[in-house]
């Protein structure tokens, strides 16, 4: 993992622990030839508004501490999925029931997956 890559999965990780994101998992794309970007991060939020509250979060932190804008987020109005391009690096924050629906873990079982502690 390239290095600007690298910081950007660390800060976007921070950002999400920092409003008690749960169930985070980074899935490593770049073992799987032709994907749309090098990593996802996966999040569970506990309610729509907290959900919005990671997803300004991400932005903001990224932005301070990298420079870092995404390309487009989409999901802000209903809030139970917010998907956030940030070219290389893509976040996915979901609501539970959600989450559970679309299983991207499962979709993308060939990728590296780690998962994150929660943060307590």
């Amino acid at each position: 993992m390239s290095e600007t890559t690298e910081q950007l999965v660390s800060t976007i990780v921070e950002a999400l622990q920092d409003k008690k994101g749960r169930q985070i998992v980074v899935a490593n794309l770049e073992v799987i030839p032709d994907t749309i970007c090098k990593r996802f991060v996966l999040c569970t939020g506990g309610s729509p508004t907290q959900v919005n509250a990671l997803a300004q979060n991400v932005g903001e932190h990224a932005r301070e501490v990298l420079g870092a804008r995404p390309l487009a987020v989409s999901g802000m109005r209903n809030s139970v999925w917010v998907a956030m391009d940030y070219s290389d690096v893509i976040v996915h924050i979901f609501l539970p029931e959600e989450r559970a629906f679309y299983d991207l873990e499962h979709l993308w079982a060939d990728a590296e997956l780690t998962e994150i502690a929660d943060a307590d």
